[in-house]
């Protein structure tokens, strides 16, 4: 349906001041997850010395194979991409003559250091195993294609330099790799763990101390992570569970679905699609799973694993690892299997660790020269020439883009939708809330062209401007979403000044929803269309990204755009008020819906939402690094007596005695609080009746089991 009448809703007027990129690292000695608010999926840790390499999935974006570089795990850098376009000619690299790779490409990496030299292992859909190399991380970087059907691997380099490859789904596979890397070595595959031990996928393979284990994924019925070990690579295995349910109060994401009856095509008709409402109180697959485990130069172990972060996508988290009868088990002493949202950053003994940044560079003005990445051998020289945040959507067509007096352009090609359309230029979306503000400027736009910023995923959308082909027809401002298949067209009633408009897409990605606008003067926005939902999906597998592009329906090349001043502010990254220091505050149980009273009889309970004496009133004691006392404001601290159960969580009037906390900030003025010594957390059970107790494990998907908590200031 199409409406041909101006929807515009609301009126922007307020201004969302500049915040700095999110980064996990607090700047106090601790960390919050996720480390990454934006897609980094499948990721694969390794340490060299007093460095650490993380790769991750890139699928069909280029340039691919992502390495990012820390000295301390919280803090990372872009440093690398393996390649900077697919070296395969197929029009489906390419999105030429109607095909694609979407949801393929390249996907669950392997890093490894032997030899003097970095391995990256990865499958790409239809050209098997490949291998990529290099003496130095930042290239050059040789490809080597091995073929054969490995796919999802983990890679060791045994004592005896023997080089084997892990694989496989419920029947774990081990099979030799040839030394050179010219392919597996023939009829060594042999099955190392049988179907029917809850093993899954994606896996990591480590010797320590001459024993194997293989840290791995499973999905059936839910998300879990495994570890088998064995005193031989070849078995047999034990397989016991090291983490499961720690969704650090996220639900699952809706999930684009498409009816199984209908053979879909990327950029069809989207009111095929269903994004259902889904189960807040499950599981499913959002809790951290699939990664990689290193051990820091402390002597520490740590697990960087995926979750999936609603329409973000999937992202990474960083836990503590604590042995147990000689098993990596996720999280703490007196918790394992669950994860702290925060807690201390690694003790890098003797190394300087990092000031406290994000991994990129989001906005861009495109007013830099063209330069080359270091390992880069770029097409013409230009394919790298621009910041690594940015990736093109398949291989770009050099020729038809370029930077120009500080612009990117984009010259037109063929293209009924913004699927298909060649050189669109994406980053990720950034959560839990951004703003993007991009210039457009129309000026050598041609009829039939359409141009402007979207949202790449399935469903897409986007917001632009359309030059009808009719001769004397005017150009419009448009809102597409394919979800609805519907578009909102706002007239122009007189030439844009100077050619140029300013486009914005509003994210709140924590609740999956966005919304486009508009302005004429760069000053005022208008909002333009619905406030749409958005999913995470298993066709693309990948989340919200953002995408300039310029397409032509007339199927022949058009005209161009130009892009400038992108723009990237992200109202939620600047966290350091998150925590109360210095305000008078009451604590509403998210289970319960009431504040939290410390009784004059001892235990603290919850009362009437009408309350406001002093015993519902508390401040913090900044005990350092984000370890907190919490007073009533009566004078009397809270402490906990006996093993934490319903009445034991108490109060006294000496300081020192208090429980002291680890606070667990959830944003949005929620929180959790983990004592340091049972590293188990307060909270209050929603239907017992009983008082707050210290023996809860962590925080359920809908956050409504009486552990997470929200503040709110009392003027």
């Amino acid at each position: 349906m199409k409406k041909l009448l101006c929807l515009v809703l609301l009126v922007c007027t307020c201004t969302i001041a500049t915040a700095q990129s999110w980064t996990a690292d607090n700047g106090n000695g601790t960390f919050t997850n996720p480390l990454f608010y934006d897609e980094f999926s499948d990721p694969d840790i390794l340490r060299v010395g007093d460095d650490y390499y993380l790769a991750g999935t890139t699928m069909h974006t280029v340039p691919g194979l992502v390495i990012l570089h820390s000295r301390d795990l919280v803090n990372w850098e872009n440093i690398s991409y393996c390649f900077d376009r697919f070296d395969f000619d197929d029009d489906a690299f390419a999105l030429r003559n109607h095909k694609e790779i979407y949801g393929q490409g390249v996907w669950a990496p392997c890093i490894r250091y032997a030899n003097g030299q970095f391995y990256v292992y990865t499958n790409i859909n239809g050209k098997g195993l490949q291998c990529y190399t290099a003496k130095d991380i930042h290239g050059p970087w040789k490809h080597q294609n091995m073929r054969g059907n490995i796919y999802d691997l983990s890679v060791l380099f045994d004592d005896d330099g023997k080089v084997y490859a892990i694989h496989g789904y419920g029947e774990v596979k081990c099979t030799e790799l040839e030394p050179d890397m010219s392919g597996p070595k023939e009829g060594t595959t042999r099955t190392i763990i049988p179907e029917g031990n809850g093993v899954g996928e994606g896996h990591h393979m480590y010797k320590i101390d001459g024993m194997y284990y293989l840290i791995s994924t499973d999905y059936k019925p839910n998300g879990r992570t495994l570890c088998s070990r064995s005193k031989s690579i070849w078995g047999p295995y034990e397989t016991v569970v090291i983490t499961a349910d720690e969704t650090f109060g996220y639900h699952a994401a809706s999930l684009t679905q498409v009816p199984r009856d209908v053979k879909y095509r990327i950029g069809e008709d989207g009111t095929r699609f269903g994004i259902p409402p889904v189960d807040k109180n499950a599981t499913a697959c959002t809790n951290i799973h699939q990664g990689g485990i290193v051990q820091a130069q402390d002597g520490s172990w740590w697990a960087l694993l995926m979750m999936d972060f609603h329409s973000i996508g999937r992202t990474t988290t960083l836990a503590p690892i604590t042995w147990k009868d000689g098993w990596p088990m996720l999280g703490l002493e007196g918790n394992l299997g669950r994860a702290p949202r925060t807690w201390f950053k690694p003790n890098i003994n003797g190394v300087e660790g990092e000031t406290p940044h994000a991994p990129y560079e989001r906005s861009d003005n495109f007013d830099y020269k063209n330069y080359v990445r270091p390992g880069m051998t770029p097409a013409r020289g230009a394919a790298t020439a621009l910041k690594p945040v940015w990736q093109w959507n398949h291989n770009p067509e050099e020729k038809m883009w370029s930077l120009k007096n500080g612009r990117l352009r984009l010259q037109s090609m063929p293209a009924e939708q913004l699927m298909w359309a060649r050189n669109s230029l994406t980053q990720r979306a950034i959560g839990p809330q951004s703003v993007v503000t991009v210039e457009l400027f129309t000026n050598g736009m041609k009829p039939g062209d359409v141009a402007g910023l979207g949202n790449i995923n399935v469903p897409c959308s986007w917001v632009g401007i359309v030059k009808p082909a009719e001769k004397g027809t005017q150009p419009v401002l448009r809102c597409f979403e394919q979800c609805t298949n519907d578009t909102v067209d706002v007239p122009l009633t007189a030439p844009l000044a100077g050619g140029k408009v300013w486009l914005r897409m509003i994210g709140d990605f924590d609740h999956d929803s966005a919304q486009y606008a508009y302005s004429l003067d760069g000053v005022n926005f208008k909002t333009v269309g619905r406030k749409m939902p958005l999913s995470y999906q298993l066709i693309s597998f990948q989340g919200s990204r953002h995408a300039l592009f310029a397409f032509n329906t007339t199927g022949k090349n058009g005209g161009y755009a130009e892009f400038d001043n992108f723009n990237v502010e992200e109202p939620q990254a600047n966290r350091a008020g998150n925590i109360p220091y210095g305000k008078t505050f009451r604590i509403v149980n998210l289970g319960t819906g009431h504040p939290a009273v410390a009784t004059t009889h001892g235990p603290l309970y919850d009362t009437h939402k009408g309350d406001n004496s002093v015993q519902t009133q508390f401040r913090i004691e900044d005990r350092g690094q984000g370890k907190v006392a919490l007073q009533c404001a009566d004078g009397r601290y809270i402490y906990v007596a006996g093993y934490g159960l319903p009445g034991d969580v108490r109060f006294t009037n000496d300081p020192a005695k208090a429980e002291v906390f680890l606070w667990q900030d959830y944003l949005n003025h929620e929180f959790m609080l983990m004592s340091m010594r049972t590293h188990t957390y307060i909270g209050k059970s929603p239907t017992t009746g009983s008082p707050y107790s210290m023996d809860y494990r962590g925080a359920d998907p809908a956050r409504k089991n009486g552990s997470v908590l929200r503040w709110e200031e009392v003027k």
